[in-house]
């Protein structure tokens, strides 16, 4: 039986999360229909471009994503601490940008009167709604509802479009994190949609890349695309908020990455790349192992047995899931 959502996140231990939505069965996000010659390929900016909006709202960041034939994969980075800075107003403008509230709310930004009772209950709404708009479920709640609505309406049906449940793979450490990315990057590459990650349409790949190719200073922060968490550089003290990592050494890693995954084009990880490798604690072969098999590899959790420990601990697990995958990627 699947583990509630909340034994599955703990913010306090880490902010990154791999989400994965499938279509049900026989449902199409995007691609072809072979049984029918239908072509679903429009569907993908509906998605892309609904995943990209959300962070305007919600209080979660965009570190990588990738919209294949019938699911998609997210990194998602949780910014806590940004929604905790919102003021109440703030939080109905976003929630509202969403739902319609309730009476109490539309009063409110109306600018009504009201009395300290009305206050109150007001504010245990705000209370709920600041929490939601950090909440990985109600990000891919609303996400995938929209695409839903929207597919339902395209096909004249009704009923479910997406599984019941979304995967969500807790990314504990540097390394997991990384090579989560990666995996995800590349997966147009696996599947064989695209020859190299940076023509994968609708990828965070080829974003980044397109902007990097035209940036003057790649790496710099305000010359990465800002709809994504940008990488903040390599890990030193006062960091700005974004991913421990050039942007440059990122995209080629997984440039060398991908052309090893590609039978037709000889590739291999340089010099360069390598020591990257090093200082995230990996090796080539597991490297390899894990941007080609992660969501296989791993169940609720991605890293190091340290911090395996430590987020089953405060989540009241019993023992460590997935102790063994994590030790032999890890280690």
């Amino acid at each position: 039986m699947p583990k509630p959502r909340e034994q599955q996140i703990s913010i306090e231990e880490t902010p990154y999360y791999h989400c994965v939505s499938r279509c049900v069965r026989r449902a199409f996000l995007c691609g072809t229909d072979l049984s029918t010659g239908e072509c679903y390929e429009h569907r993908r900016g509906w998605l892309e471009n609904k995943l990209l909006e959300l962070p305007n709202t919600f209080a979660i960041q965009i570190a990588a994503y990738a919209i294949m034939s019938n699911h998609y994969h997210v990194v998602l980075y949780v910014d806590s601490e940004t929604s905790k800075q919102w003021t109440d107003e703030q939080v109905i403008e976003r929630w509202h940008s969403l739902f319609k509230g309730n009476l109490l709310s539309q009063r409110f930004m109306r600018g009504d009167g009201m009395n300290k009772a009305e206050l109150a209950r007001l504010q245990i709404y705000i209370t709920e709604w600041r929490s939601r708009l950090t909440d990985i479920s109600w990000f891919m709640r609303v996400l995938n509802e929209s695409v839903a609505r929207e597919a339902n309406q395209e096909d004249e049906c009704t009923g479910r479009f997406w599984e019941g449940r979304f995967k969500s793979q807790a990314l504990l450490d540097e390394a997991a994190l990384a090579a989560c990315m990666a995996y995800v990057d590349l997966n147009p590459v696996r599947a064989g949609m695209a020859k190299n990650p940076e023509e994968s349409d609708h990828t965070s790949i080829k974003a980044r890349a397109e902007k990097a190719k035209s940036a003057q200073a790649p790496n710099h922060l305000h010359q990465q695309p800002k709809e994504l968490l940008p990488f903040a550089g390599s890990p030193r003290q006062d960091m700005p908020k974004g991913i421990s990592m050039k942007l440059t050494d990122y995209l080629e890693l997984v440039d060398a990455t991908g052309r090893i995954i590609r039978e037709d084009k000889r590739g291999y990880i340089s010099e360069g790349s390598a020591k990257i490798l090093d200082r995230l604690g990996l090796d080539e072969e597991r490297w390899l192992n894990m941007t080609q098999n992660f969501e296989k590899s791993f169940g609720t959790f991605a890293g190091n047995e340290v911090k395996l420990r430590s987020i089953c601990e405060r989540l009241n697990y019993q023992r460590p899931p997935g102790l063994n995958c994590c030790r032999a990627a890890f280690g």
